[in-house]
């Protein structure tokens, strides 16, 4: 059997023309949020529904705003556990500041998750 190569990209930086054309596309969006919190929990082992739950929910609202680089799966992990491993039971607005950089790794994309409140991550429709 010829060798199946798979390529992935989280389009930092843009393939050249001569590989795209001799690819075939898929584009995998992100999971649902209960979808998420299945997969988050599993990674983060003895992490609350809750608090997995209000991670998935911040995240997507993360993923919904002008930041530059959106936080993905694996930043929903590292959050997850960081959270659980200062403690956290309950997403505040205290919790996600001492916490932002484990989501979001840009200076820019905490600047702009911080002026629109916090509290938004964690507050309903």
């Amino acid at each position: 059997h010829p060798p199946v190569i798979v390529l992935t990209s989280n389009r930092t930086r843009d393939l050249h023309d001569a590989v795209k054309r001799r690819c075939l596309y898929h584009w995998i969006d992100y999971p649902t949020p209960q979808r998420e919190v299945e997969i988050i929990r599993r990674r983060v082992r003895g992490s609350s529904e809750t608090l997995a739950v209000q991670v998935a929910d911040a995240v997507g609202r993360m993923r919904d705003s002008d930041v530059q680089k959106p936080p993905g799966i694996a930043e929903a992990i590292d959050w997850l556990a960081a959270l659980r491993e200062l403690g956290v039971e309950r997403l505040d607005p205290a919790a996600i500041e001492r916490t932002l950089g484990s989501v979001l790794k840009y200076r820019e994309d905490q600047e702009v998750v911080r002026a629109g409140g916090l509290e938004q991550l964690i507050g309903a429709d």
